[in-house]
């Protein structure tokens, strides 16, 4: 499958790294940051996986459903712990991270 046709996983990949990463470098300004070290870390996690699943979707992985089921938990994971802090950035951010997993699930199906 050429990557044309995952453009808009691609597109949900990117969103949900940037909406991680702006996440993440919220976070460190928080004023209790070692109330944010979990979120912190999955935002990181989350950034990287789906920075390298967009590229490797773009150059056509063979492992398309290996990496999109670890891209869904690593999401989910970071979407959960983000969920749980009222910061506007860490609400957006689950968002963006639950979307990317169900979209994740599905490539991975």
């Amino acid at each position: 499958m050429s990557h044309e046709n995952y453009q808009s996983v691609i597109q949900t990949l990117h969103e949900c790294m940037t909406a991680c990463n702006h996440c993440y470098d919220a976070c460190l300004k928080e004023e209790n940051v070692n109330m944010m070290v979990d979120c912190i870390r999955l935002d990181r996690e989350c950034a990287d996986i789906c920075a390298y699943l967009e590229q490797a979707l773009g150059r056509g992985t063979p492992f398309v459903s290996e990496l999109a089921q670890v891209c869904a938990q690593i999401c989910e994971a970071c979407g959960n712990e983000c969920k749980k802090h009222n910061h506007e950035h860490c609400q957006k951010c689950a968002d963006a991270c639950l979307k990317c997993a169900e979209e994740c699930r599905k490539l991975a199906a």
